[in-house]
């Protein structure tokens, strides 16, 4: 295994589409509910033990080995947006799309084939860390910290927020990042231990499933999300 493989894959500047969305921060400053460091602070709680929890536990659980379709039906029933579900899937087939680039291998081959308009962003997430040498509990950690990490980057443009403020957000969140990890990865190997995908959580935030629906309307954003 090569840990640095995590650094790239977890590097922003990876070319898998994430800067393109906000996590929910561009509806929620529209809505007054993010205008500064500390409501920021508390979006990126919420969605990181949401859709960070959820999307930490199917990584985790495609690393392992679960059945990609399997996975991917468990990711669409916890996605009740319809605008969440379709940019989950623009995001996996972007990053499957740079990872093919980055780590060749039959099974991102076969990924593409069984998925030609994208899966899950976490199932493919899962199976890219797989390929590149990584972990379960290293595709966890991606997932869960660009649950917190997309947000925190948008709302610097959204609102002008000072970048040290918002990474100062990042470095409180990161004992909660740890947790969650822990979390996800317990249940992701209940996935393979027998309890099929029923074991993976399916915590929600119903307030950022409205907001993207209410977000995916606008006619003019920041952010694909």
């Amino acid at each position: 295994m090569s840990r640095a493989a995590l650094l790239v894959l977890a590097d922003g500047r990876f070319p898998a589409g994430g800067h393109a969305h906000s996590g929910g921060a561009e509806a929620a400053v529209k809505a007054g509910r993010i205008t500064g460091a500390a409501s920021l602070e508390e979006h990126c709680r919420g969605r990181l033990h949401t859709a960070g929890l959820v999307a930490g536990a199917v990584a985790a659980a495609a690393v392992l080995g679960a059945d990609v379709r399997e996975l991917d039906a468990a990711a669409d029933a916890r996605t009740p947006s319809a605008a969440l579900r379709g940019a989950a899937r623009r995001l996996g087939r972007q990053l499957l799309r740079a990872a093919r680039v980055a780590w060749p291998c039959a099974e991102l081959d076969a990924l593409a084939r069984e998925f030609p308009k994208g899966a899950h962003q976490p199932v493919v997430l899962g199976v890219v860390a797989g390929a590149a040498g990584l972990a379960a509990q290293d595709a966890a950690y991606c997932a869960a910290y660009e649950c917190v990490s997309g947000p925190a980057t948008a709302v610097v443009r959204l609102l002008g927020l000072d970048p040290f403020e918002a990474t100062g957000v990042l470095a409180r969140l990161a004992g909660e990042v740890d947790r969650v990890v822990d979390r996800g990865v317990e249940a992701a190997r209940g996935v393979v231990g027998g309890a099929g995908v029923e074991a993976l959580p399916a915590a929600s935030a119903p307030l950022m499933e409205i907001g993207a629906e209410w977000h995916a309307g606008w006619a003019v954003r920041l952010f694909a999300s």
